[in-house]
């Protein structure tokens, strides 16, 4: 049994550095390749493939990951209370306290006009890249979002999923630690800056 538990943590492991040095971008993927590297059937669940990912980042970045963690927290604060009248909410790494270098800033906002998104950005010399509508199937359920990406003044990668006001409360589960996807509303994120500004969310 502890050999089984043993085994696991290293496919786990290998997995997270597959996604950490970008060889595999999708846990699935990186997980079935990290079984086969090592010569096993034995594959570990998201949540701990995603535990030894953090691991790895905190022991490549060290300080510098915190610092940068609470830079782009306050960049997500900022973007936030441009976007205030649309129910902003910081999900993603940046919530988590979970990022590596590449990270991207993820905010999901509420609104049925999501053009209006983009209008109040570069109204802000936010500089916006692209956007995209996307469909994604869940449980026979078809989702769709409008995609908005820009950069911050920092230049961090900024991803904006503009949803539809019927969706806003809805509950997600988040595929990778799965738990609910709760996020941080702009009060909530102005304590965490306050209070410990890389505090983490994750499953205990």
């Amino acid at each position: 049994m502890t050999e089984n538990f043993n085994l696991k943590q290293r496919v786990a492991r290998e997995a997270a550095n597959l996604l950490y040095f970008g060889a595999e971008k999708e846990y699935k993927q990186a997980k079935n390749k990290a079984a086969q590297i090592l010569g096993t059937n034995f594959l570990p669940s998201n949540l701990e493939v995603a535990v030894e990912l953090d691991k790895i980042a905190e022991e490549k970045e060290g300080p510098t990951r915190r610092n940068r963690l609470i830079c782009m927290r306050k960049e997500a604060l900022q973007v936030m209370k441009l976007l205030r009248e649309y129910k902003p909410l910081l999900i993603g790494s940046v919530w988590r306290g979970t990022i590596k270098v590449g990270s991207d800033i993820d905010i999901a906002v509420y609104t049925d006009e999501p053009e209006e998104i983009i209008e109040v950005l570069r109204n802000n010399g936010i500089n916006v890249l692209k956007s995209n509508w996307a469909n994604v199937n869940k449980r026979g359920e078809t989702l769709e979002s409008f995609h908005i990406y820009a950069q911050t003044e920092a230049k961090h990668s900024l991803e904006i999923v503009a949803r539809k006001m019927e969706d806003y409360g809805k509950k997600r589960k988040c595929e990778t630690f799965g738990d609910e996807i709760r996020g941080l509303k702009i009060k909530e994120l102005e304590k965490v800056l306050q209070d410990n500004a890389t505090q983490q969310f994750t499953p205990q």
